[in-house]
């Protein structure tokens, strides 16, 4: 059955096939749609780590098209990474290196709303030595005290708005960052006991100091707080998180990369999935049939008490030109001295108040859905880069209002049994704006259940049907899905990466 599949796959590969020839079906071993793979594989250029990189031009020309180099595009394949009329759906080759984890992915161009695909993906195992390391011979390093260095594992989609140049660098530089805040956590992570709360310099004797009350014999600090060693993981990340922001800031003084990009990160340790999130991409774990949310999306909507309270706290960000208080609808001048409903950082529910001058400002968030938008410019609220982002017709920069900091949340894989079909989904917002978690969950069933457990193959095709399963087919009106409902025109990136059995892929 799987040798039709890839025969009846070759076949469309080769024709081309026509804009929205493919099945209506989600793709399962016996209903293929139009999906490319690299007419062959090609390994990446000496001393580049493996999906760090992009296929296409030189990174320096930031007006190129690039793709992940794990899907391995010769030209003639990027050519039709980049149509938007046939979108054909993007995987990484059968015959090349698979991925870690035996992670699917998949992904396919807008239908016309940027030039280029503006999402980027890396998949890593990364090496993180100890600060004081040392070679304890060959292919190994072991610190002072003898323990060995960490490996991680490293998945993350990157959805860039206003070019793709956040994206490409996050998804090239985001990693070593984690790596390198993780570097002087190699030693304590690997020790059972509690970490310290403070770590002695190079030159000093490790010396326990108690702060005592004045009078009196008994220490005046409270008992210190439980940190865990998961805690200093997550600190890392967000750290992490931050420095890249920082860099993108150096590099966009320069008009070096440009634009913003939400970024979706997972990184799997010590029998751990950190999930971290800024933006609107988001996570699922479906395992045994259930849902588990993995993140949510940071939007105008989601976040407007914060955005708000930053407003209320430096109107100096808001220039004359915005108020952060929210109503219904925009204030009009005649209804100056009339009471209007309204609400402010410290409301969850609405209140009367009267109308004065400063209120027929625009609000500090608008629109609802899709269309809010912060400064009535941009509708994420979390994400990296966008340090040139200014409100349109206006001097007043956005940035202040956007976070880089993700939410990180926490799965131990060590405290469940898993099966070969549990898997967590990652997806730009492409994927989500068109399907729910129901809607994943039940391609998910659909799909591996046409599988044998031990296929390798069954993730990457996982991954195209949640793809395809989005973008839907090409009709007169559009781009529709088979409940005639309009498919995704966005860029859609997804990872599946599979949960059963994690210590036999690494």
């Amino acid at each position: 059955m799987l040798h039709r599949v890839r025969s009846a796959v070759a076949h469309l590969v080769s024709s081309g096939g026509p804009p929205g020839s493919g099945s209506n079906e989600l793709p399962t071993p016996a209903s293929p749609d139009p999906i490319a793979h690299p007419e062959a594989p090609r390994s990446p250029p000496a001393g580049a780590e493996s999906g760090t990189r992009a296929s296409g031009d030189a990174v320096e020309n930031r007006g190129s098209f690039s793709r992940p180099t794990f899907l391995q595009l010769s030209p003639r394949g990027l050519r039709r990474a980049e149509d938007h009329a046939g979108r054909v759906v993007q995987s990484p080759p059968d015959t090349g290196r698979r991925l870690p984890w035996r992670t699917g992915y998949a992904e396919v161009i807008n239908a016309g709303k940027s030039r280029h695909n503006e999402d980027q993906a890396c998949c890593e195992v990364v090496y993180v030595e100890g600060r004081q390391a040392r070679m304890g011979g060959p292919g190994k390093s072991i610190n002072d005290q003898g323990n060995q260095g960490l490996y991680f594992h490293y998945w993350g989609l990157f959805d860039g708005h206003a070019g793709g140049g956040a994206a490409e660098m996050a998804s090239r530089l985001l990693h070593r960052h984690i790596r390198e805040q993780l570097r002087g956590l190699v030693e304590i992570l690997q020790d059972p006991s509690p970490p310290p709360i403070c770590l002695p310099s190079s030159t000093e004797a490790s010396v326990s100091l108690e702060p005592s009350c004045p009078g009196g014999s008994q220490p005046c600090w409270p008992l210190q707080n439980e940190v865990t060693h998961e805690s200093l993981v997550v600190g890392a990340i967000e750290n992490a998180f931050r420095f890249m922001d920082e860099h993108m800031a150096r590099k966009q003084r320069n008009q070096y990369a440009v634009g913003g990009c939400c970024a979706l990160v997972t990184v799997y340790l010590l029998g751990k999935m950190y999930v971290a999130n800024a933006g609107d991409s988001r996570a699922i774990i479906v395992r045994n049939g259930d849902i588990i949310p993995m993140s949510r999306e940071f939007t105008p909507e989601t976040e407007r008490q914060r955005l708000q309270l930053l407003g209320f706290l430096k109107p100096e960000l808001l220039g004359n030109e915005f108020t952060h208080l929210e109503f219904p609808r925009r204030v009009q001048p005649k209804e100056l001295g009339r009471r209007m409903l309204y609400r402010d950082q410290s409301m969850t529910g609405w209140a009367y108040k009267k109308i004065e001058l400063q209120d027929l400002r625009f609000p500090l968030v608008c629109g609802e859905g899709k269309k809010a938008r912060v400064m009535a410019t941009i509708g994420v609220t979390r994400g990296l880069g966008d340090h040139n982002l200014k409100v349109s017709s206006s001097t007043l920069p956005v940035k202040p209002f956007l976070s880089c900091f993700p939410e990180v949340q926490v799965y131990d894989l060590t405290q469940y049994e898993h099966c070969p079909d549990d898997v967590l989904i990652l997806g730009t917002d492409g994927l989500w704006d068109v399907s729910s978690d129901k809607d994943v969950a039940a391609t998910v069933d659909k799909v591996l259940s046409s599988y044998e457990p031990n296929d390798p193959s069954r993730y990457t095709s996982l991954a195209q049907a949640l793809v395809l399963g989005a973008r839907g087919i090409s009709r007169e009106q559009g781009w529709r899905l088979p409940n005639n409902k309009m498919g995704s025109g966005d860029d859609i990136s997804v990872f599946v990466i599979p949960l059963g059995g994690a210590d036999s892929y690494t």
